[in-house]
């Protein structure tokens, strides 16, 4: 099923449902909507250079004339011209090889073709056209034939068997080969492969890939007419407003407009259904390099039951790389205003991956068309997350604009900086002095931006922001896969990955969905290698928290020495000093793990040996998210809920191995402490994170244009990157990850986590988060389109594991936020005082500076310094915390206040929880998964679709009798 605009409604008569598919057909449409792949490929309004790369037109090629595995050869196989002595002079390796695999192949497990065929296909690799190579490199010498996928292999690799016994079942499939030395490594040798009409519908078939067959109609009713009347007022009063400047121009996008046709599984028996106006266009370049791929998957290369797979043929080094090639160069000379886009590649850098595009809505469609609907997924996750982040980021700024508008009004504030007479206990023991509380005002000032009134709001907002968030992507992910024609597709039996099966190939069992026997690995040795791998896992985090460990000795150290410091500034800030040096500390030990965690997480995943590719790549993300997460919010967690809780008081400290003191929190709060940890770790991870993902592949890249220059390779010198054919340009691109989209998805989840988890005491989390994901956008889009390979156009419905990790951080978000506001922050103190303690107790009206005068003393304990035993210090000093003086009959004990406080903590998590998951939960009933509206469509085009063929099979038939001169009649044929 594909996409469209217009509004579909549900039937209000029965007499409808009966109604002439004809008549249907004749009825005025609405508006027109967006049409997917195929629908797409029909159009022929290409740009205008667009002409010479997808609608070059084929020769018919004649009807098969023997049915089965092979299928027949163009005709214009043989037509080759006679080989001349400076064409073999070119390529006598290839000539060698060739030789090499007709005396040493093993006949007995090759696919059996017509022996005449064979021949020729022989010839096809080993014979040069006199006729120059095309220029843009996307055709085979003879300019007609385009190259679907490219194999690059080593003349040196001794896998010339393997090689070639691969390449002629290849052959027998039904592909076209034809080889091309490099220009820039006379090592290399690249096979372009070209997949033959007969061939295309034949794995279409197999594959289910759903292609056009119909021209779109629609059921109208007088509430369809009357809201197409509504659209159209709505229409013309939008065209007097000024134009989105978020939207792309349809001009400058003519491949992206609207069409609308019926999609239906292909099928040959009934390929007169289906709307075929160019064989070229039909079947679009990515949808033609699945079909190359999936028959690459499934071909032999040795006689056995796992000898087969060109990811096995790339593991044994008998293959460099295997990538479909990019549609040609992503510049021009010229202006695409004027001149148009010379290819989707040229379209998709002008429109998508250009800096100047920052603002505009990201091309989905074309992504989804040139890369896959696994990629297009990501970017359209992606973009629907950055979307969702502006109201965030808005609120956030809101909070921290009032914060600093009322900082200078706070009362707290103001008690702090008039404190001039208050004598606070010294920090150490040995060469602190004791200092006044208003040297502490600019850090109370700047606690108060992040501590205030709108605290609770912001966490309560975020909280239902996420639940928002993740229920209208389930929406839109829903429209995307009913425009992308996925709502059908479901994923097929996915082939054991080659160390599952070389591990297990003695113990089989019949698979229960194939019903061919396959290895099969029993549960002991499975849960034996489980615990293995979740042992390593609780290593891994152990030492994590061993170096948050040793951060939280440094800070100690690090506390007495800038307490006692000579210069008067930084003993003045030694809490700035203290926090700042711990940050930027745990910072560099963050990066450094993470590259630990990564080599120990494919080692963990690669000892499980996962069956697919699929329950690799989920273990994978797990290991590689719990490690990072652990890691990058374990010392975060530490200064929300540990830092200070566990001091001790003066003359009675607490000390880590007798030796250093605990950590206070500053009289105002620790939570600027937990702010700066996460300014810092956020504004510096993301500067990493994107120096990292643009730098390394612009430097590799650029170190192989630099080789290919100075002829490094042993080839020709080449000094312009332009004469060099498509496939030598992508092969010295970078690959894309090995561990595919589990990077990129890393990184935004990661992100998502610092924005929701402890947004309470950092509400600039979702501007710094939304700033970055402007740029992330873009460095994506640049990094595909220019730097690497184009990846292998894979399909997907949703966005796999991360989608529950998602919801996992919803839920820690609201747990976390409780627990911070509860602990961390000010509020609960300040609001049990206000309205227990304070001026305003026994008022009817009670105003916020008004009734916290005095909290600050309420706040502070009294110690005497003379039980410290130090001559130097005499006197009563203050220090945080509710305990009774030391005159009291019991000193140093927990005031009536404390308990109050604690009790009120506790009942604030419960409270919070309980009404926050209340409102998620409400919220994510409330909004349904799928638009009720678009279930209307599927609901009706599946009902459409099944007259349309009924009628066209019928219309096929009665045409048939008519051809044949048979009688017709009105009844069934």
């Amino acid at each position: 099923m594909v996409h469209h605009s217009g509004s579909i409604q549900s039937f209000k008569q029965q007499k409808g449902m009966h109604t002439s598919i004809s008549e249907i057909l004749k009825e005025k449409s609405l508006k027109p909507s967006r049409r997917s792949l195929p629908c797409l490929a029909q159009s022929q309004t290409h740009p205008t250079n667009l002409n010479h790369f997808l609608s070059v037109p084929l020769s018919p090629e004649p009807k098969p004339e023997v049915e089965g595995l092979s299928q027949s050869i163009s005709t214009s196989c043989s037509l080759l011209p006679p080989q001349t002595a400076e064409d073999g002079k070119d390529h006598f390796v290839e000539e060698s090889e060739v030789s090499t695999c007709e005396t040493r192949a093993d006949e007995s497990f090759l696919l059996q073709k017509p022996v005449t065929r064979a021949k020729l296909e022989a010839r096809t690799d080993s014979v040069q056209r006199k006729k120059p190579t095309d220029s843009s490199g996307l055709f085979f010498r003879d300019g007609k034939k385009r190259i679907d996928y490219i194999l690059v292999y080593k003349k040196s690799s001794p896998q010339v068997e393997k090689r070639c016994t691969f390449e002629k079942n290849l052959r027998a499939e039904g592909l076209m080969l034809e080889k091309e030395p490099s220009l820039t490594n006379n090592d290399i040798m690249f096979v372009k492969i070209h997949a033959t009409w007969d061939t295309l519908c034949k794995y279409a078939e197999q594959m289910n890939i759903r292609m056009p067959f119909r021209k779109k109609c629609y059921f109208t009713d007088w509430k369809s007419k009357t809201l197409g009347r509504f659209h159209l007022r709505c229409r013309q009063i939008k065209s007097w407003l000024p134009r989105n400047p978020m939207k792309l121009d349809k001009e400058a996008l003519p491949d992206l407009e609207e069409t609308d046709c019926y999609t239906a599984p292909f099928s040959r028996a009934r390929m007169h259904h289906f709307t075929i106006s160019n064989r070229e266009t039909f079947f679009s370049n990515s949808t033609r390099s699945r079909i190359v791929h999936h028959v690459l998957q499934r071909t032999k290369y040795e006689d056995g039951k796992s000898k087969m797979g060109i990811n096995r043929l790339l593991g044994n080094n008998t293959y460099e790389a295997a990538f479909p090639p990019h549609e040609g160069g992503y510049k021009s000379r010229h202006s695409i205003k004027t001149h148009g886009a010379q290819n989707h590649r040229h379209l998709l850098y002008e429109r998508w991956a250009r800096w100047g595009m920052w603002y505009k809505y990201q091309p989905l469609d074309l992504i989804r068309r040139y890369f896959g609907e696994k990629i297009g997924l990501y970017f359209a996750w992606l973009g629907w997350y950055t979307g969702m982040l502006i109201p965030a980021a808005l609120v956030g700024v809101f909070v921290f604009l009032y914060g600093l508008l009322t900082m200078d009004a706070s009362q707290i504030s103001k008690e702090i900086c008039e404190a001039n007479t208050t004598i606070m206990c010294p920090m150490c023991e040995e060469n602190c002095e004791p200092w006044t509380l208003s040297d502490s005002c600019v850090y109370a000032k700047v606690t108060y931006l992040f501590d205030n009134g709108g605290t609770v709001f912001f966490a309560i907002f975020m909280a239902i922001w996420a639940t928002v968030f993740l229920e209208f992507w389930k929406r839109r992910r829903a429209e995307l896969t009913y425009d992308w024609d996925l709502i059908d597709w479901e994923e097929e039996e996915e082939e054991l990955r080659p160390q599952f099966e070389a591990k297990y190939s003695r113990m089989e069992r019949v698979n229960p969905i194939s019903g061919k026997p396959e290895p099969f690995q029993p549960f002991s040795d499975k849960l034996s290698r489980l615990m293995v791998s979740v042992s390593g896992i609780f290593f891994m985090i152990s030492l994590v928290l061993t170096a948050v460990f040793a951060v939280v000795v440094f800070r100690l150290i690090a506390m007495e020495k800038f307490a006692s410091f000579n210069w008067y500034f930084v003993k003045k800030n030694w809490q700035f000093a203290t926090s700042g040096t711990g940050v930027c500390i745990n910072f560099m030990i963050i990066m450094s793990l993470n590259v630990v965690y990564e080599k120990v997480a494919y080692l963990l995943t690669n000892l499980e040996h996962p069956r697919t590719e699929s329950e690799w790549e989920n273990s994978f993300a797990l290991k590689m998210f719990l490690f990072q997460f652990v890691n990058l919010n374990s010392s975060t967690f530490y200064i929300a809920f540990f830092l200070g809780r566990f001091a001790g008081r003066p003359g009675k400290y607490n000390k880590l191995f007798s030796r250093w003191r605990l950590e206070e929190c500053h009289p105002s709060g620790c939570l600027i402490d937990l702010c700066l940890q996460m300014g810092v770790i956020m504004f510096f991870k993301q500067i990493w994170n994107n120096f990292m993902e643009l730098g390394y592949p612009l430097l590799q890249n650029w170190w192989s244009r630099r080789k290919m220059k100075k002829g490094g390779g042993g080839g020709q010198n080449v000094e312009n990157k332009a004469q060099l054919p498509q496939w030598d340009k992508d092969w010295n691109l970078q690959p894309m990850n090995a561990h595919g989209l589990v990077d990129e998805y890393l990184e935004m989840v990661l992100q998502f986590g610092f924005t929701t988890i402890f947004v309470a005491a950092f509400p600039l989390a979702p501007l710094l988060a939304l700033l970055n994901n402007i740029i992330e956008i873009r460095l994506d889009a640049y990094k595909f389109v220019t730097q690497w390979r184009r990846p292998m156009p894979a399909r997907a419905t949703d966005i796999g594991i991360w989608h529950g990790i998602l919801e996992g951080i919803g839920v820690l978000a609201v747990i976390t936020n409780a627990f911070v506001i509860a602990i961390t922050s000010d509020y609960i103190p300040r609001f049990v005082y206000a309205f227990k303690y304070g001026p305003c107790v026994n008022k009817r009206h009670h105003h916020g500076n008004e009734c916290l005068q005095g909290y600050v003393n309420s706040s502070l304990s009294v110690f005497d310094m003379g039980e410290l035993n130090n001559r130097n210090h005499s006197g009563y000093c203050r220090y945080r915390d509710y305990r009774a003086p030391p005159w009291n009959t019991v000193p140093y004990e927990f005031t009536l206040q404390f308990w109050h406080v604690l009790a009120a903590r506790l009942a604030f998590i419960i409270v919070f929880e309980h009404l926050v998951f209340g409102i998620k939960s409400f919220i994510a009933y409330l909004i349904p998964d799928m638009p009720k509206d678009l279930c209307d469509r599927m609901r009706r085009e599946k009902y459409l679709m099944q007259e349309m063929m009924y009628e066209a099979e019928l219309e096929h038939l009665q045409k048939e009798r008519k051809k044949n001169g048979k009688r017709y009649h009105h009844e069934w044929p």
